[in-house]
């Protein structure tokens, strides 16, 4: 997971001491590098972040040619509605949905109802919408630096704040079974 944010933190840096630009190329440097020990540690490649490191330098690339950070600024809106979409369509592709496969392993013996499983991954498939609707309004109606705050503080904070909120509900609603 560390391998993940650092990228994102170097581009907070880079931002900070210079512009969106160099904070851009930064990113896209960053998340190759990640992406490359991520592959050489377990031999495969985390699809989420894969997904993000291939957005960030279609976007990124079109933010530096063009010289235009709105590319850059999409890029989180097209992340999280690609992953609405994947938690929708995995109800109906497969057994599982998506979001049974990427938290059974973390639950170990636990298990939950199919109905459950359901509820968190329409919950995410919500989140995905609406957290990419909110980056977009904020980097329509806000400064660009207020954009790289919200972007790194507010959608990786609720997105935390999100999954502790999945766990707490489970937690003390009795639904996981051992």
């Amino acid at each position: 997971m560390l391998l993940e944010l650092l990228p994102v933190v170097a581009f907070l840096i880079a931002y900070k001491m210079s512009d969106i630009y160099v904070a851009t190329t930064i990113l896209m440097v960053g998340m190759v590098l990640s992406l490359a020990v991520l592959w050489m540690r377990a031999k495969r490649l985390p699809t989420m972040f894969a997904l993000s490191t291939v957005l960030v330098l279609v976007f990124g690339a079109l933010t530096l040619v063009l010289r235009n950070a709105r590319f850059i600024q999409w890029k989180p809106s097209i992340f999280l509605w690609a992953m609405a979409l994947a938690f929708l369509l995995s109800v109906f592709v497969g057994r599982e949905p998506l979001v049974q496969r990427l938290m059974q392993p973390a639950l170990g013996e636990a298990r939950l109802e199919r109905r459950d499983w359901l509820k968190l991954n329409t919950a995410w498939m919500l989140y995905g919408l609406l957290m990419g609707g909110v980056n977009l309004v904020v980097a329509y109606h806000a400064s660009e630096a207020t954009w790289v705050n919200v972007k790194l503080y507010g959608l990786t904070g609720s997105m935390f704040l999100f999954m502790v909120g999945q766990l707490l509900w489970l937690q003390l609603s009795g639904r996981l079974k051992q």
